[in-house]
Protein backbone atom coordinates (compact mmCIF):
# COMPACT_ATOMS: atom_id res chain seq x y z
CA UNK A 1 0.00 0.00 0.00
CA UNK A 2 1.04 3.47 -0.35
CA UNK A 3 1.59 6.45 2.46
CA UNK A 4 2.56 10.22 2.26
CA UNK A 5 5.31 10.68 4.73
CA UNK A 6 7.93 13.43 5.78
CA UNK A 7 11.24 12.24 5.23
CA UNK A 8 15.12 13.18 6.40
CA UNK A 9 16.77 12.85 3.06
CA UNK A 10 19.77 14.47 3.55
CA UNK A 11 21.17 15.94 7.13
CA UNK A 12 20.90 19.77 6.81
CA UNK A 13 18.44 19.56 4.07
CA UNK A 14 14.43 20.68 4.43
CA UNK A 15 12.46 17.98 5.02
CA UNK A 16 10.57 16.22 2.12
CA UNK A 17 6.82 14.94 2.01
CA UNK A 18 7.22 11.27 -0.32
CA UNK A 19 4.62 8.44 -1.55
CA UNK A 20 6.11 5.38 -0.01
CA UNK A 21 5.40 1.81 -0.33
CA UNK A 22 4.90 -0.22 2.74
CA UNK A 23 4.93 -3.95 2.82
CA UNK A 24 2.47 -6.07 4.40
CA UNK A 25 3.29 -7.12 8.33
CA UNK A 26 5.36 -9.99 8.67
CA UNK A 27 5.36 -11.96 12.01
CA UNK A 28 5.45 -9.94 15.20
CA UNK A 29 4.75 -7.10 13.07
CA UNK A 30 2.02 -4.33 12.89
CA UNK A 31 -0.20 -1.98 10.69
CA UNK A 32 -0.93 0.95 12.28
CA UNK A 33 -2.81 4.04 10.81
CA UNK A 34 -1.30 6.78 12.61
CA UNK A 35 -3.65 9.55 13.42
CA UNK A 36 -0.83 12.29 15.48
CA UNK A 37 2.26 12.74 15.78
CA UNK A 38 4.30 14.83 17.89
CA UNK A 39 6.88 17.57 17.14
CA UNK A 40 9.85 16.36 19.49
CA UNK A 41 13.63 18.23 19.21
CA UNK A 42 14.95 14.32 18.91
CA UNK A 43 13.73 14.25 14.83
CA UNK A 44 15.49 17.76 14.42
CA UNK A 45 18.69 16.18 15.77
CA UNK A 46 18.35 13.65 12.88
CA UNK A 47 17.37 16.49 10.87
CA UNK A 48 20.46 18.59 11.57
CA UNK A 49 23.05 15.94 11.87
CA UNK A 50 23.32 15.90 15.79
CA UNK A 51 22.33 12.42 15.83
CA UNK A 52 23.77 10.34 12.81
CA UNK A 53 21.16 8.13 11.23
CA UNK A 54 20.56 6.35 8.26
CA UNK A 55 19.53 8.06 5.83
CA UNK A 56 16.44 8.11 3.82
CA UNK A 57 14.33 8.23 7.52
CA UNK A 58 10.93 8.47 7.78
CA UNK A 59 10.58 11.01 10.64
CA UNK A 60 8.58 11.10 13.93
CA UNK A 61 8.77 8.85 17.03
CA UNK A 62 6.14 10.20 18.74
CA UNK A 63 2.83 8.51 17.37
CA UNK A 64 -0.98 7.68 18.34
CA UNK A 65 -2.99 5.27 15.66
CA UNK A 66 -4.99 2.82 15.22
CA UNK A 67 -4.41 -0.86 14.66
CA UNK A 68 -5.53 -1.97 10.97
CA UNK A 69 -3.92 -5.18 10.28
CA UNK A 70 -1.73 -7.42 12.61
CA UNK A 71 1.08 -10.52 10.94
CA UNK A 72 1.45 -13.91 12.21
CA UNK A 73 2.19 -14.08 16.10
CA UNK A 74 0.77 -11.08 17.38
CA UNK A 75 -0.24 -11.21 20.72
CA UNK A 76 -0.18 -7.88 22.01
CA UNK A 77 -2.55 -5.91 19.86
CA UNK A 78 -5.39 -6.75 17.57
CA UNK A 79 -7.31 -4.61 14.83
CA UNK A 80 -8.97 -2.12 16.17
CA UNK A 81 -6.82 -1.30 18.95
CA UNK A 82 -5.99 2.12 19.87
CA UNK A 83 -2.41 2.05 20.60
CA UNK A 84 -0.28 4.87 22.13
CA UNK A 85 3.41 4.42 20.25
CA UNK A 86 6.94 3.65 22.69
CA UNK A 87 9.87 5.17 21.44
CA UNK A 88 12.36 2.58 22.80
CA UNK A 89 10.13 -0.81 22.41
CA UNK A 90 10.17 -3.62 24.68
CA UNK A 91 10.60 -6.88 24.11
CA UNK A 92 10.04 -7.72 28.07
CA UNK A 93 12.59 -10.68 27.81
CA UNK A 94 16.29 -9.13 27.69
CA UNK A 95 17.67 -8.64 30.73
CA UNK A 96 16.63 -4.98 31.32
CA UNK A 97 13.44 -5.64 30.52
CA UNK A 98 13.15 -8.55 32.77
CA UNK A 99 14.58 -6.39 35.86
CA UNK A 100 11.83 -3.55 35.10
CA UNK A 101 14.33 -1.00 32.84
CA UNK A 102 12.27 -1.44 29.59
CA UNK A 103 13.55 2.10 28.89
CA UNK A 104 16.88 0.69 27.82
CA UNK A 105 15.68 -2.95 26.37
CA UNK A 106 18.41 -4.39 23.95
CA UNK A 107 15.70 -3.68 20.94
CA UNK A 108 16.44 -0.01 21.05
CA UNK A 109 20.05 -0.42 19.80
CA UNK A 110 18.63 -0.01 16.19
CA UNK A 111 16.49 3.12 16.33
CA UNK A 112 19.17 5.04 14.49
CA UNK A 113 19.21 2.46 11.73
CA UNK A 114 15.35 2.41 11.94
CA UNK A 115 15.10 -1.15 10.40
CA UNK A 116 13.09 -3.64 11.86
CA UNK A 117 14.22 -7.22 13.85
CA UNK A 118 16.39 -8.79 11.36
CA UNK A 119 17.16 -6.09 9.59
CA UNK A 120 13.71 -5.52 7.66
CA UNK A 121 13.02 -2.51 5.73
CA UNK A 122 8.44 -2.31 5.60
CA UNK A 123 9.25 0.96 3.45
CA UNK A 124 10.59 1.66 0.16
CA UNK A 125 10.42 4.52 -2.22
CA UNK A 126 12.24 6.27 -4.75
CA UNK A 127 15.30 6.12 -2.53
CA UNK A 128 15.70 2.68 -1.99
CA UNK A 129 14.89 1.38 2.04
CA UNK A 130 13.73 3.81 4.18
CA UNK A 131 14.13 3.01 7.64
CA UNK A 132 11.96 4.71 10.34
CA UNK A 133 12.83 6.89 13.36
CA UNK A 134 12.92 4.63 16.28
CA UNK A 135 11.51 2.08 14.33
CA UNK A 136 7.92 4.28 14.22
CA UNK A 137 8.15 6.83 11.64
CA UNK A 138 5.11 8.42 12.52
CA UNK A 139 5.64 11.12 10.35
CA UNK A 140 3.84 8.67 7.99
CA UNK A 141 -0.34 8.05 7.60
CA UNK A 142 0.79 4.59 7.50
CA UNK A 143 3.40 2.78 9.46
CA UNK A 144 4.55 -1.02 9.81
CA UNK A 145 6.06 -1.28 12.95
CA UNK A 146 6.86 -4.25 15.66
CA UNK A 147 4.49 -5.23 18.33
CA UNK A 148 6.87 -4.21 20.93
CA UNK A 149 6.31 -1.06 20.18
CA UNK A 150 2.84 -0.49 20.32
CA UNK A 151 0.88 0.07 24.31
CA UNK A 152 -2.77 -0.44 24.03
CA UNK A 153 -4.58 2.15 25.43
CA UNK A 154 -9.15 2.76 26.33
CA UNK A 155 -10.84 3.41 23.31
CA UNK A 156 -12.33 6.42 24.94
CA UNK A 157 -9.07 8.31 25.17
CA UNK A 158 -8.44 11.33 22.55
CA UNK A 159 -5.17 10.26 20.66
CA UNK A 160 -4.64 13.88 20.00
CA UNK A 161 -3.76 14.21 23.52
CA UNK A 162 -2.41 10.54 24.07
CA UNK A 163 -0.07 11.27 21.07
CA UNK A 164 2.33 12.88 24.14
CA UNK A 165 2.35 10.10 25.99
CA UNK A 166 4.64 8.03 23.69
CA UNK A 167 7.68 10.67 24.38
CA UNK A 168 7.83 13.58 25.67
CA UNK A 169 5.83 13.45 29.07
CA UNK A 170 6.88 10.57 30.57
CA UNK A 171 10.80 11.70 29.59
CA UNK A 172 9.72 14.70 31.54
CA UNK A 173 7.70 13.37 33.99
CA UNK A 174 9.97 10.20 34.73
CA UNK A 175 12.95 12.25 34.88
CA UNK A 176 12.02 13.73 37.98
CA UNK A 177 9.48 11.58 39.99
CA UNK A 178 12.01 8.32 38.79
CA UNK A 179 15.61 9.73 37.41
CA UNK A 180 15.87 12.50 40.12
CA UNK A 181 13.43 10.97 42.83
CA UNK A 182 11.61 13.98 43.88
CA UNK A 183 10.44 14.02 47.29
CA UNK A 184 7.65 15.91 49.02
CA UNK A 185 9.04 19.60 50.18
CA UNK A 186 12.47 19.17 48.26
CA UNK A 187 13.73 21.95 45.63
CA UNK A 188 13.94 21.12 41.99
CA UNK A 189 15.48 23.14 38.90
CA UNK A 190 13.95 22.43 35.33
CA UNK A 191 16.37 23.73 32.73
CA UNK A 192 14.60 24.21 29.50
CA UNK A 193 11.09 24.03 29.44
CA UNK A 194 9.66 22.58 25.93
CA UNK A 195 7.74 19.25 25.83
CA UNK A 196 10.42 17.25 28.30
CA UNK A 197 10.68 20.27 30.96
CA UNK A 198 7.20 20.96 30.99
CA UNK A 199 6.50 17.52 32.16
CA UNK A 200 9.64 17.56 34.59
CA UNK A 201 7.58 20.44 35.87
CA UNK A 202 4.03 18.27 35.99
CA UNK A 203 6.27 15.27 37.21
CA UNK A 204 7.99 17.59 40.35
CA UNK A 205 4.65 18.89 41.51
CA UNK A 206 2.80 15.71 41.49
CA UNK A 207 5.75 14.50 43.59
CA UNK A 208 5.14 17.21 46.08
CA UNK A 209 8.59 19.57 45.57
CA UNK A 210 7.99 22.69 47.57
CA UNK A 211 10.10 24.87 45.03
CA UNK A 212 10.14 24.03 41.67
CA UNK A 213 11.86 26.81 39.41
CA UNK A 214 12.05 26.60 35.90
CA UNK A 215 14.60 27.88 33.57
CA UNK A 216 13.89 29.39 29.88
CA UNK A 217 14.89 32.59 28.18
CA UNK A 218 11.39 32.51 26.64
CA UNK A 219 8.78 34.13 28.44
CA UNK A 220 6.05 32.23 26.98
CA UNK A 221 7.87 29.33 28.33
CA UNK A 222 8.58 30.59 31.88
CA UNK A 223 4.87 31.81 31.92
CA UNK A 224 3.67 27.77 30.50
CA UNK A 225 5.79 25.88 33.20
CA UNK A 226 4.04 28.84 36.13
CA UNK A 227 0.73 27.82 34.78
CA UNK A 228 1.56 24.08 35.70
CA UNK A 229 3.39 24.10 38.63
CA UNK A 230 6.41 25.70 38.91
CA UNK A 231 7.01 28.12 41.60
CA UNK A 232 9.71 30.30 40.78
CA UNK A 233 11.07 30.83 36.73
CA UNK A 234 14.08 32.99 35.38
CA UNK A 235 15.68 33.55 32.22
CA UNK A 236 19.27 31.73 33.24
CA UNK A 237 20.67 29.55 35.79
CA UNK A 238 22.42 32.12 36.95
CA UNK A 239 20.04 34.59 37.58
CA UNK A 240 18.62 32.32 39.52
CA UNK A 241 21.50 31.23 42.03
CA UNK A 242 20.40 34.02 44.53
CA UNK A 243 16.75 32.96 44.99
CA UNK A 244 17.62 29.29 45.26
CA UNK A 245 20.03 30.05 47.79
CA UNK A 246 17.49 32.07 49.92
CA UNK A 247 14.87 29.92 49.53
CA UNK A 248 16.98 26.84 50.72
CA UNK A 249 18.90 28.45 53.35
CA UNK A 250 21.75 27.96 51.30
CA UNK A 251 21.14 24.28 51.36
CA UNK A 252 21.06 24.61 47.15
CA UNK A 253 18.62 22.69 45.14
CA UNK A 254 18.01 18.88 45.82
CA UNK A 255 17.90 17.97 42.17
CA UNK A 256 17.99 19.79 38.84
CA UNK A 257 16.89 18.02 35.39
CA UNK A 258 18.66 19.55 32.65
CA UNK A 259 16.05 19.18 29.37
CA UNK A 260 17.32 21.79 27.06
CA UNK A 261 17.22 21.47 22.78
CA UNK A 262 21.05 20.88 22.94
CA UNK A 263 22.83 19.89 25.90
CA UNK A 264 25.98 21.90 26.57
CA UNK A 265 28.81 22.17 29.08
CA UNK A 266 27.45 25.19 30.39
CA UNK A 267 23.96 23.90 31.32
CA UNK A 268 25.44 20.93 32.57
CA UNK A 269 28.10 22.92 35.09
CA UNK A 270 24.69 25.55 36.04
CA UNK A 271 23.03 22.67 37.07
CA UNK A 272 26.05 20.90 38.77
CA UNK A 273 26.43 24.58 41.02
CA UNK A 274 22.98 24.65 41.78
CA UNK A 275 22.30 21.66 43.51
CA UNK A 276 23.68 21.10 47.08
CA UNK A 277 25.35 18.46 49.03
CA UNK A 278 23.81 15.23 47.86
CA UNK A 279 22.19 16.82 45.05
CA UNK A 280 21.19 15.25 41.88
CA UNK A 281 21.46 16.38 38.30
CA UNK A 282 20.01 14.51 35.57
CA UNK A 283 20.74 14.58 31.93
CA UNK A 284 17.49 14.32 29.23
CA UNK A 285 18.71 16.74 26.49
CA UNK A 286 20.79 15.63 23.84
CA UNK A 287 23.83 16.24 21.50
CA UNK A 288 26.06 15.19 19.02
CA UNK A 289 26.79 11.48 19.81
CA UNK A 290 30.46 12.29 20.81
CA UNK A 291 30.34 15.67 22.22
CA UNK A 292 32.30 16.45 25.30
CA UNK A 293 29.85 18.52 27.07
CA UNK A 294 30.59 17.47 30.82
CA UNK A 295 33.06 19.30 32.25
CA UNK A 296 33.13 19.52 36.30
CA UNK A 297 35.38 19.98 39.36
CA UNK A 298 35.66 16.07 40.14
CA UNK A 299 36.55 17.46 44.05
CA UNK A 300 33.46 18.85 44.60
CA UNK A 301 31.53 16.19 43.50
CA UNK A 302 33.10 13.93 45.50
CA UNK A 303 32.59 16.15 48.48
CA UNK A 304 29.54 17.21 48.18
CA UNK A 305 28.56 13.65 47.26
CA UNK A 306 26.79 14.89 44.36
CA UNK A 307 25.32 12.69 41.70
CA UNK A 308 25.06 13.03 37.76
CA UNK A 309 22.68 10.87 36.22
CA UNK A 310 21.27 10.01 32.61
CA UNK A 311 18.01 9.81 31.68
CA UNK A 312 16.12 7.94 28.71
CA UNK A 313 12.46 7.81 28.31
CA UNK A 314 11.94 9.23 32.28
CA UNK A 315 13.30 5.80 33.46
CA UNK A 316 9.60 4.66 32.53
CA UNK A 317 8.42 1.05 31.98
CA UNK A 318 6.33 1.95 28.88
CA UNK A 319 3.79 -1.01 29.15
CA UNK A 320 2.59 0.07 32.64
CA UNK A 321 3.51 3.94 32.65
CA UNK A 322 2.07 4.99 29.47
CA UNK A 323 -1.40 3.80 30.19
CA UNK A 324 -0.43 5.10 34.23
CA UNK A 325 0.36 8.54 33.13
CA UNK A 326 -2.88 8.57 31.14
CA UNK A 327 -4.69 7.61 33.93
CA UNK A 328 -3.58 10.69 35.67
CA UNK A 329 -4.91 12.35 32.59
CA UNK A 330 -7.95 11.45 32.98
CA UNK A 331 -8.31 12.33 37.05
CA UNK A 332 -7.27 15.80 35.95
CA UNK A 333 -3.92 15.93 37.67
CA UNK A 334 -1.76 15.47 34.24
CA UNK A 335 -2.35 18.66 32.01
CA UNK A 336 -2.02 17.10 28.34
CA UNK A 337 -4.34 19.73 26.40
CA UNK A 338 -2.71 22.70 27.99
CA UNK A 339 1.17 21.49 26.51
CA UNK A 340 -0.34 21.53 22.96
CA UNK A 341 0.40 24.84 21.17
CA UNK A 342 -0.63 24.15 17.87
CA UNK A 343 -1.42 21.69 15.56
CA UNK A 344 -0.16 21.00 11.61
CA UNK A 345 -0.93 18.88 8.93
CA UNK A 346 1.80 16.76 7.48
CA UNK A 347 2.75 19.29 4.67
CA UNK A 348 3.47 21.43 7.55
CA UNK A 349 6.04 19.69 9.11
CA UNK A 350 9.17 21.79 8.26
CA UNK A 351 6.45 25.03 9.88
CA UNK A 352 6.38 23.03 12.58
CA UNK A 353 9.96 22.90 13.31
CA UNK A 354 10.92 25.74 12.48
CA UNK A 355 7.82 27.21 15.18
CA UNK A 356 10.13 24.91 17.83
CA UNK A 357 13.20 26.12 16.66
CA UNK A 358 11.96 29.02 17.26
CA UNK A 359 10.84 28.92 20.85
CA UNK A 360 6.98 29.06 19.55
CA UNK A 361 6.15 26.02 20.77
CA UNK A 362 5.46 23.88 23.93
CA UNK A 363 4.34 20.73 21.77
CA UNK A 364 3.28 21.08 18.35
CA UNK A 365 1.18 17.73 17.22
CA UNK A 366 0.96 17.08 13.24
CA UNK A 367 -2.54 15.42 12.51
CA UNK A 368 -3.08 12.94 9.62
CA UNK A 369 -5.38 13.30 6.92
CA UNK A 370 -6.85 9.87 5.35
CA UNK A 371 -8.67 10.73 1.97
Amino acid sequence: MKTQAAVVVEAGKPIEIEELTLDKPREGEVLIQYTHAGLCHSDVHVAHGDLEARLPMVLGHEGAGIIQEVGPGVSRVKVGDHVVCSFIPNCGTCRYCANGQQSICDMGATILEGYLPGERFPITGPRGDYGAMCMLGTFSQYGVIHQNSCVKVDDDLPLEKAVLVGCGVPTGWGAAVNTAAVKAGQTVLVVGIGGIGINAVQGARLAGAKNIIAIDPLENKREKAMELGATHSFASTDEAMEAITDMTRGQMADSAILTPGLMTSEIVAGGFHAVGKGGVVVLTGLNKLMEQNIELPGSIMTLFRKTLKGSLFGDCNPTTDIPRLLGLYQSGDLKLDEIITRTYTLDQVNEGYDDLLAGKNVRGVVVHSHN
